[in-house]
């Protein structure tokens, strides 16, 4: 017997009806690089990223773009890596005593005074190298997450009026890529079907006149196909209006891109929130005030939702237990590698990073892939016999 209670408290799939707003899940992510731009104890950060990982193992769908996630990571642990050989290579700034090797030590002129190549490698600088590289390495983490997880069509089809122009130039920018893979695809199968060489620099030569063609060809249609729906029209504005709209968008943009750098930096985080929320509402209404222009109708607005208002929260309090316990744990988030001490795990940081496991469980759940149809359900097929023999029925004529 199925509880009622509990299947309302479960989360529906992710259909037509029933998806979630693709602004939630960055600021999901948002909430998360905060957290971790906020920290360089590795074992938060291992934690984060953990987090991240389980919220996109659980919630992402089959299409092309959620594949991402793999690609950041890899790009993460060769930020990682990067770093770490920087270090061992080419010195650290943090002096220890622990020495691990000397590298034969390369001279270099007056001028490259600070710099050097070789030398003595300190488990001290490794350490803090380590610290550093994983930190970058949670931030890209973080933004893969939300590539994998929010749809960059729907995304951009939920910009505002002001900036519907950008977005789609945006959407043919990201279409020429795969068009131009697809294109080099099909014609280097159409020369190996031909017995021609396909690699090398000639049949690179020979493909790149077609591709050329082709990309021409597809944006002369895209361009009389926009022309013919009324793209670029837009309604007459008075100056001031359009004067006003300008002021209120950069100085919006200003101030976001300031309260951002105050909340990432760790002296900044008293004046930064403000800053903030105050260019968010300048921007938001600049933007408003840009729509005017606009002249289009929406079809299927995307809808900010209950859930997405819960999965924009798990990342906002990640984000804000994190900047909290800067000033009550500063040992704890950020050990130290000189001396060398073993990282402290501290509890409720810990238990406030868990809150970002919040859209594993209320989020939209992935549409399961459609399988094949049971023997049993199928309805068996009429016999010739049968169907020849039934009468038709025809409509007199009137």
């Amino acid at each position: 017997m199925r509880d009622p209670m509990r299947e309302r408290l479960r989360a529906p799939e992710a259909g037509r009806g029933f998806e979630l707003h693709p602004g939630a899940w960055w600021l999901w992510a948002l909430g998360l690089a905060t957290a971790a731009s906020r920290t360089t104890n590795p074992l938060l950060l291992m934690l984060l990223c953990a987090v991240a990982g389980y919220v996109v193992s659980a919630r992402r769908t089959d299409a092309p773009w959620a594949r991402s996630y793999s690609v950041f990571l890899k790009l993460g642990l060769a930020v990682l890596v990067i770093r770490l050989f920087f270090a061992f290579f080419l010195g650290s700034p943090v002096p220890g005593s622990h020495v691990l090797v000397v590298l034969p030590e390369v001279p270099l002129p007056d001028w490259a005074m600070g710099v050097r190549v070789g030398g003595r490698v300190t488990a001290e600088g490794l350490v803090f190298a380590l610290y550093d590289g994983l930190k970058l390495a949670a931030l890209l983490v973080c933004v893969g997450a939300a590539n994998a997880l929010a749809n960059p069509a729907r995304l951009l089809k939920s910009l505002p009026g002001a900036l519907y122009e950008a977005g789609v130039a945006v959407v043919v920018a990201m279409t020429f890529a795969p068009n131009l893979v697809a294109d080099v695809r099909r014609l280097r199968a159409a020369r190996r079907l031909r017995g021609r060489a396909d690699k090398g620099v000639r049949s690179v030569l020979q493909v790149g006149l077609p591709v050329l063609e082709g990309a021409l060809e597809r944006s002369v249609a895209l361009a009389a196909a926009m022309d013919a729906r009324g793209y670029g029209r837009s309604a007459e504005v008075p100056p001031a209006v359009r004067r006003t709209t300008t002021l209120l968008t950069l100085g919006g943009l200003l101030g976001v891109c300031a309260g951002t750098y105050a909340l990432l930096s760790a002296q900044g985080a008293v004046y930064g929130l403000p800053v903030l929320l105050a260019g968010v509402l300048l921007a938001l209404a600049g933007l408003r005030l840009g729509g005017r222009r606009s002249i289009r109708s929406r079809y299927r607005p995307e809808l900010f939702g209950s859930r997405a208002w819960l999965v924009s929260l798990s990342g906002a309090a990640t984000g804000a237990v994190m900047v909290a316990a800067g000033s009550a744990f500063p040992e704890a988030l950020h050990p130290q590698a000189v001396p060398l001490t073993a990282p402290q795990f501290p509890l409720w940081p810990a238990a406030g990073l868990l809150a970002g496991l919040l859209p594993a469980f209320v989020a939209p759940s992935p549409a399961p892939e459609p399988g094949p149809e049971p023997t049993s359900a199928r309805e068996p097929a009429p016999e010739p016999s049968a169907v020849a023999s039934s009468p038709v029925h025809e409509e007199p004529a009137r």
